[in-house]
Protein backbone atom coordinates (compact mmCIF):
# COMPACT_ATOMS: atom_id res chain seq x y z
CA UNK A 1 0.00 0.00 0.00
CA UNK A 2 1.19 3.51 -0.88
CA UNK A 3 2.89 5.32 1.98
CA UNK A 4 1.31 8.55 3.19
CA UNK A 5 4.06 9.89 5.40
CA UNK A 6 7.68 9.05 4.72
CA UNK A 7 8.63 5.87 6.53
CA UNK A 8 5.14 5.01 7.74
CA UNK A 9 2.42 2.93 6.13
CA UNK A 10 -1.23 3.82 6.66
CA UNK A 11 -1.53 1.01 9.20
CA UNK A 12 1.41 2.34 11.18
CA UNK A 13 -0.13 5.82 11.24
CA UNK A 14 -3.39 4.43 12.59
CA UNK A 15 -1.67 2.68 15.49
CA UNK A 16 0.79 5.44 16.37
CA UNK A 17 -1.79 8.25 16.38
CA UNK A 18 -4.78 6.50 17.87
CA UNK A 19 -4.14 8.08 21.25
CA UNK A 20 -4.42 11.52 19.62
CA UNK A 21 -7.88 10.72 18.21
CA UNK A 22 -6.63 11.14 14.67
CA UNK A 23 -8.43 9.45 11.79
CA UNK A 24 -8.19 5.75 11.09
CA UNK A 25 -6.92 5.97 7.53
CA UNK A 26 -7.44 2.27 6.79
CA UNK A 27 -11.15 2.62 7.51
CA UNK A 28 -11.30 5.89 5.57
CA UNK A 29 -9.77 4.23 2.50
CA UNK A 30 -12.34 1.41 2.59
CA UNK A 31 -15.22 3.88 2.97
CA UNK A 32 -13.89 6.05 0.14
CA UNK A 33 -13.42 3.06 -2.16
CA UNK A 34 -17.00 2.01 -1.47
CA UNK A 35 -18.11 5.47 -2.71
CA UNK A 36 -15.84 5.05 -5.72
CA UNK A 37 -15.59 8.63 -6.93
CA UNK A 38 -14.93 12.23 -5.90
CA UNK A 39 -16.27 15.35 -7.56
CA UNK A 40 -14.34 18.58 -7.13
CA UNK A 41 -14.80 22.25 -8.00
CA UNK A 42 -12.03 24.76 -8.59
CA UNK A 43 -9.34 22.07 -8.75
CA UNK A 44 -8.55 21.74 -12.48
CA UNK A 45 -5.60 19.76 -13.81
CA UNK A 46 -3.58 22.83 -14.79
CA UNK A 47 -3.77 24.66 -11.45
CA UNK A 48 -1.12 23.76 -8.85
CA UNK A 49 -0.59 20.44 -10.64
CA UNK A 50 -3.89 18.96 -9.41
CA UNK A 51 -3.54 16.62 -12.38
CA UNK A 52 -0.96 14.45 -10.58
CA UNK A 53 -2.98 14.34 -7.38
CA UNK A 54 -6.12 13.13 -9.16
CA UNK A 55 -4.05 10.60 -11.11
CA UNK A 56 -2.64 9.27 -7.83
CA UNK A 57 -6.11 9.07 -6.28
CA UNK A 58 -7.20 6.97 -9.26
CA UNK A 59 -4.18 4.67 -9.42
CA UNK A 60 -3.81 4.15 -5.67
CA UNK A 61 -7.43 4.00 -4.50
CA UNK A 62 -9.41 3.48 -7.72
CA UNK A 63 -11.38 6.69 -7.29
CA UNK A 64 -12.93 8.26 -10.38
CA UNK A 65 -12.69 12.04 -10.54
CA UNK A 66 -14.29 14.96 -12.29
CA UNK A 67 -13.72 18.71 -11.78
CA UNK A 68 -15.70 21.82 -12.68
CA UNK A 69 -13.54 24.93 -12.57
CA UNK A 70 -15.00 27.99 -10.84
CA UNK A 71 -14.06 30.83 -8.50
CA UNK A 72 -13.99 30.59 -4.71
CA UNK A 73 -17.23 32.57 -4.34
CA UNK A 74 -18.94 30.40 -6.95
CA UNK A 75 -17.88 27.21 -5.14
CA UNK A 76 -19.39 28.34 -1.85
CA UNK A 77 -22.57 29.53 -3.58
CA UNK A 78 -22.87 26.13 -5.31
CA UNK A 79 -22.55 24.23 -2.01
CA UNK A 80 -25.18 26.50 -0.42
CA UNK A 81 -27.62 26.36 -3.34
CA UNK A 82 -27.53 22.60 -3.95
CA UNK A 83 -27.54 21.46 -0.32
CA UNK A 84 -28.65 17.80 -0.21
CA UNK A 85 -28.70 17.67 -4.01
CA UNK A 86 -24.92 18.18 -3.96
CA UNK A 87 -22.98 17.52 -7.16
CA UNK A 88 -19.60 18.47 -5.62
CA UNK A 89 -17.75 16.92 -2.70
CA UNK A 90 -14.67 19.11 -2.30
CA UNK A 91 -13.38 22.49 -3.49
CA UNK A 92 -10.29 24.66 -3.32
CA UNK A 93 -10.80 28.28 -2.23
CA UNK A 94 -8.69 31.29 -1.38
CA UNK A 95 -7.53 31.88 2.20
CA UNK A 96 -10.23 34.41 3.11
CA UNK A 97 -13.00 32.24 1.65
CA UNK A 98 -12.40 29.39 4.09
CA UNK A 99 -13.92 31.49 6.86
CA UNK A 100 -16.75 32.59 4.58
CA UNK A 101 -17.62 28.96 3.83
CA UNK A 102 -17.76 28.10 7.54
CA UNK A 103 -20.03 31.09 8.26
CA UNK A 104 -22.31 29.99 5.44
CA UNK A 105 -22.58 26.57 7.08
CA UNK A 106 -21.56 24.58 3.99
CA UNK A 107 -18.45 22.75 5.28
CA UNK A 108 -17.68 19.69 7.34
CA UNK A 109 -14.47 19.27 9.36
CA UNK A 110 -11.69 16.79 8.76
CA UNK A 111 -8.23 16.96 10.34
CA UNK A 112 -5.65 14.93 8.38
CA UNK A 113 -2.99 12.88 10.13
CA UNK A 114 -0.46 15.63 9.26
CA UNK A 115 -2.50 18.23 11.17
CA UNK A 116 0.31 19.07 13.62
CA UNK A 117 2.59 20.06 10.72
CA UNK A 118 0.25 22.81 9.58
CA UNK A 119 0.97 26.22 11.18
CA UNK A 120 -1.75 27.56 13.49
CA UNK A 121 -2.27 30.67 11.35
CA UNK A 122 -3.02 28.48 8.35
CA UNK A 123 -5.85 26.34 9.76
CA UNK A 124 -9.26 26.43 11.39
CA UNK A 125 -9.07 25.06 14.91
CA UNK A 126 -11.92 22.63 14.21
CA UNK A 127 -10.56 21.40 10.89
CA UNK A 128 -13.09 22.99 8.54
CA UNK A 129 -10.26 24.48 6.46
CA UNK A 130 -6.47 24.44 6.32
CA UNK A 131 -4.11 25.81 3.71
CA UNK A 132 -2.46 23.16 1.55
CA UNK A 133 -0.18 25.60 -0.25
CA UNK A 134 0.70 29.27 -0.25
CA UNK A 135 1.34 32.07 -2.68
CA UNK A 136 3.45 35.14 -1.99
CA UNK A 137 3.49 38.35 -4.01
CA UNK A 138 6.66 38.47 -6.11
CA UNK A 139 8.31 40.48 -8.88
CA UNK A 140 8.91 38.89 -12.29
CA UNK A 141 11.61 40.72 -14.22
CA UNK A 142 12.33 40.55 -17.94
CA UNK A 143 16.14 40.26 -18.01
CA UNK A 144 16.27 41.37 -21.66
CA UNK A 145 14.54 44.67 -20.88
CA UNK A 146 15.65 45.48 -17.32
CA UNK A 147 19.32 45.85 -16.49
CA UNK A 148 19.02 47.03 -12.88
CA UNK A 149 16.67 44.38 -11.49
CA UNK A 150 14.63 45.46 -8.43
CA UNK A 151 14.95 43.49 -5.23
CA UNK A 152 12.62 45.62 -3.09
CA UNK A 153 9.67 48.00 -3.29
CA UNK A 154 12.07 50.90 -2.75
CA UNK A 155 14.00 49.74 -5.82
CA UNK A 156 10.79 49.87 -7.87
CA UNK A 157 10.36 53.59 -7.25
CA UNK A 158 13.96 54.34 -8.23
CA UNK A 159 13.94 52.28 -11.44
CA UNK A 160 13.65 53.25 -15.10
CA UNK A 161 11.34 50.41 -16.22
CA UNK A 162 7.56 50.10 -16.39
CA UNK A 163 5.82 48.21 -13.58
CA UNK A 164 2.78 46.07 -14.45
CA UNK A 165 0.32 45.46 -11.62
CA UNK A 166 -2.93 44.38 -13.28
CA UNK A 167 -6.52 45.38 -12.49
CA UNK A 168 -6.45 46.69 -8.91
CA UNK A 169 -9.89 46.69 -7.34
CA UNK A 170 -10.98 43.68 -9.37
CA UNK A 171 -8.27 40.99 -9.47
CA UNK A 172 -7.25 39.33 -6.18
CA UNK A 173 -3.63 39.11 -7.34
CA UNK A 174 -3.50 42.85 -8.01
CA UNK A 175 -5.24 43.70 -4.73
CA UNK A 176 -2.72 41.60 -2.84
CA UNK A 177 0.10 43.42 -4.64
CA UNK A 178 -1.17 46.60 -2.98
CA UNK A 179 -1.36 44.91 0.42
CA UNK A 180 2.15 43.50 -0.01
CA UNK A 181 3.49 46.99 -0.68
CA UNK A 182 1.61 48.29 2.36
CA UNK A 183 3.18 45.63 4.57
CA UNK A 184 6.64 46.52 3.26
CA UNK A 185 6.15 50.24 3.83
CA UNK A 186 4.81 50.05 7.38
CA UNK A 187 1.10 49.74 6.63
CA UNK A 188 -1.35 46.96 7.45
CA UNK A 189 -4.69 45.46 6.46
CA UNK A 190 -6.47 48.68 7.46
CA UNK A 191 -3.82 51.22 6.45
CA UNK A 192 -2.77 50.94 2.81
CA UNK A 193 -1.79 54.61 2.41
CA UNK A 194 1.93 53.79 2.07
CA UNK A 195 1.14 51.48 -0.85
CA UNK A 196 -1.14 54.02 -2.54
CA UNK A 197 1.63 56.59 -2.24
CA UNK A 198 4.15 54.19 -3.78
CA UNK A 199 1.93 53.32 -6.74
CA UNK A 200 0.91 56.97 -7.05
CA UNK A 201 4.58 57.88 -7.42
CA UNK A 202 5.03 55.25 -10.14
CA UNK A 203 1.98 56.70 -11.91
CA UNK A 204 3.40 60.25 -11.68
CA UNK A 205 6.61 58.99 -13.26
CA UNK A 206 4.62 57.46 -16.12
CA UNK A 207 5.97 54.03 -15.22
CA UNK A 208 2.82 52.23 -14.04
CA UNK A 209 1.05 49.77 -16.35
CA UNK A 210 -2.40 48.42 -15.56
CA UNK A 211 -2.14 45.60 -18.09
CA UNK A 212 -2.49 42.02 -16.91
CA UNK A 213 0.92 40.41 -16.25
CA UNK A 214 -0.33 37.37 -18.16
CA UNK A 215 1.84 34.73 -19.80
CA UNK A 216 0.90 36.13 -23.22
CA UNK A 217 1.94 39.68 -22.30
CA UNK A 218 5.16 38.42 -20.71
CA UNK A 219 6.03 36.39 -23.77
CA UNK A 220 5.37 39.34 -26.10
CA UNK A 221 7.78 41.50 -24.07
CA UNK A 222 5.03 43.84 -22.88
CA UNK A 223 5.93 43.37 -19.19
CA UNK A 224 9.25 44.74 -17.95
CA UNK A 225 8.56 44.15 -14.24
CA UNK A 226 5.34 42.43 -13.22
CA UNK A 227 3.84 41.97 -9.75
CA UNK A 228 2.11 38.64 -9.19
CA UNK A 229 1.86 35.46 -7.11
CA UNK A 230 5.14 33.58 -6.96
CA UNK A 231 3.59 30.33 -8.24
CA UNK A 232 2.21 32.11 -11.31
CA UNK A 233 5.49 33.96 -11.92
CA UNK A 234 7.62 30.82 -11.64
CA UNK A 235 5.26 28.83 -13.83
CA UNK A 236 5.22 31.51 -16.54
CA UNK A 237 9.00 31.88 -16.35
CA UNK A 238 9.57 28.21 -17.03
CA UNK A 239 6.89 27.97 -19.70
CA UNK A 240 8.40 30.86 -21.71
CA UNK A 241 12.15 30.77 -21.06
CA UNK A 242 13.74 30.25 -17.65
CA UNK A 243 16.80 32.35 -18.62
CA UNK A 244 14.72 35.27 -19.81
CA UNK A 245 13.06 36.06 -16.47
CA UNK A 246 14.08 36.49 -12.84
CA UNK A 247 11.54 36.01 -10.03
CA UNK A 248 12.15 37.52 -6.58
CA UNK A 249 10.19 38.09 -3.39
CA UNK A 250 10.64 41.78 -2.46
CA UNK A 251 13.17 41.87 0.36
CA UNK A 252 11.46 44.63 2.33
CA UNK A 253 8.16 42.78 2.70
CA UNK A 254 5.33 40.92 1.01
CA UNK A 255 2.06 39.14 1.76
CA UNK A 256 1.55 35.39 2.00
CA UNK A 257 -1.84 34.00 1.12
CA UNK A 258 -2.91 30.55 0.05
CA UNK A 259 -5.61 28.07 -0.78
CA UNK A 260 -7.57 25.61 1.31
CA UNK A 261 -9.75 22.65 0.55
CA UNK A 262 -13.32 22.80 1.80
CA UNK A 263 -15.35 19.61 2.11
CA UNK A 264 -19.01 20.04 1.25
CA UNK A 265 -21.26 19.54 4.29
CA UNK A 266 -23.75 17.85 1.95
CA UNK A 267 -21.19 15.79 -0.04
CA UNK A 268 -22.48 12.56 -1.58
CA UNK A 269 -18.94 11.15 -1.34
CA UNK A 270 -17.69 12.59 1.98
CA UNK A 271 -15.14 9.86 2.67
CA UNK A 272 -13.58 10.23 -0.76
CA UNK A 273 -13.36 13.98 -0.14
CA UNK A 274 -11.69 13.41 3.23
CA UNK A 275 -9.26 10.94 1.69
CA UNK A 276 -8.43 13.52 -0.98
CA UNK A 277 -7.60 16.07 1.73
CA UNK A 278 -5.57 13.41 3.58
CA UNK A 279 -3.56 12.76 0.43
CA UNK A 280 -3.15 16.45 -0.50
CA UNK A 281 -1.51 17.08 2.89
CA UNK A 282 0.66 13.95 2.77
CA UNK A 283 4.29 14.09 1.63
CA UNK A 284 3.37 12.92 -1.87
CA UNK A 285 0.45 15.34 -2.15
CA UNK A 286 2.55 18.27 -1.01
CA UNK A 287 5.28 17.38 -3.52
CA UNK A 288 2.65 17.21 -6.27
CA UNK A 289 1.62 20.79 -5.46
CA UNK A 290 5.26 21.91 -5.48
CA UNK A 291 5.64 20.43 -8.95
CA UNK A 292 2.97 22.94 -9.92
CA UNK A 293 5.01 25.79 -8.35
CA UNK A 294 2.76 26.05 -5.29
CA UNK A 295 4.65 26.31 -1.99
CA UNK A 296 3.67 23.43 0.35
CA UNK A 297 2.22 24.49 3.69
CA UNK A 298 4.18 21.74 5.47
CA UNK A 299 7.72 23.12 5.76
CA UNK A 300 8.99 19.74 7.01
CA UNK A 301 8.64 18.24 3.54
CA UNK A 302 11.88 17.20 1.83
CA UNK A 303 11.41 18.11 -1.81
CA UNK A 304 13.21 16.18 -4.58
CA UNK A 305 16.02 18.23 -6.10
CA UNK A 306 14.21 18.73 -9.40
CA UNK A 307 11.14 20.07 -7.58
CA UNK A 308 13.17 22.25 -5.23
CA UNK A 309 14.84 23.83 -8.27
CA UNK A 310 11.43 25.09 -9.42
CA UNK A 311 10.87 27.13 -6.25
CA UNK A 312 12.57 30.12 -4.66
CA UNK A 313 14.87 29.58 -1.65
CA UNK A 314 13.32 29.89 1.81
CA UNK A 315 15.47 32.90 2.74
CA UNK A 316 13.63 35.06 0.21
CA UNK A 317 10.48 34.76 2.33
CA UNK A 318 11.80 36.04 5.67
CA UNK A 319 9.95 39.37 5.45
CA UNK A 320 6.75 38.00 3.94
CA UNK A 321 3.81 37.61 6.33
CA UNK A 322 0.24 36.33 6.20
CA UNK A 323 -2.89 38.42 6.57
CA UNK A 324 -3.76 38.55 10.25
CA UNK A 325 -6.98 40.58 10.17
CA UNK A 326 -9.28 39.32 7.43
CA UNK A 327 -12.23 41.44 8.55
CA UNK A 328 -10.28 44.68 8.21
CA UNK A 329 -8.70 43.61 4.92
CA UNK A 330 -12.15 42.76 3.58
CA UNK A 331 -13.39 46.25 4.38
CA UNK A 332 -10.26 47.82 2.90
CA UNK A 333 -10.53 45.75 -0.27
CA UNK A 334 -14.10 46.95 -0.79
CA UNK A 335 -12.92 50.57 -0.64
CA UNK A 336 -9.86 49.92 -2.79
CA UNK A 337 -11.37 50.69 -6.24
CA UNK A 338 -12.25 54.25 -5.21
CA UNK A 339 -9.00 54.80 -3.30
CA UNK A 340 -7.01 53.52 -6.29
CA UNK A 341 -8.87 55.95 -8.56
CA UNK A 342 -8.31 58.90 -6.22
CA UNK A 343 -4.68 58.23 -5.30
CA UNK A 344 -3.17 56.45 -8.31
CA UNK A 345 -5.21 56.61 -11.51
CA UNK A 346 -5.64 60.37 -11.14
CA UNK A 347 -1.93 60.71 -11.95
CA UNK A 348 -2.25 58.71 -15.17
CA UNK A 349 -4.54 61.18 -16.97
Amino acid sequence: MKQLIAGLTFAAITVSTAAQAQPNVEQLIKAAQKEGQVYSVGMPDGWANWKDTWADMASTYGLKHQDTDMSSAQEIAKFAAEKKNATADIGDVGFAFGRVAVKKGVTQPYKPTTWADIPDWAKDKDGHWMLAYTGTIAFIINNNLVKDAPKSWDDLVKGQYRVTVGDVGVAAQANNAVLAAAFAKGGNEQDIKPALQLFGELAKQGRLSLNDPSIANLEKGEVEVGIMWDFNALNYRDQIDRARFTVVIPSDGSVISGYTTIINKFAKNPNAAKLAREYILSDEGQINLARGYARPIRSSITLPDDVKAKLLPNEQYVNAKPISDFERWGKTARKLPRQWQENVLIHMQ
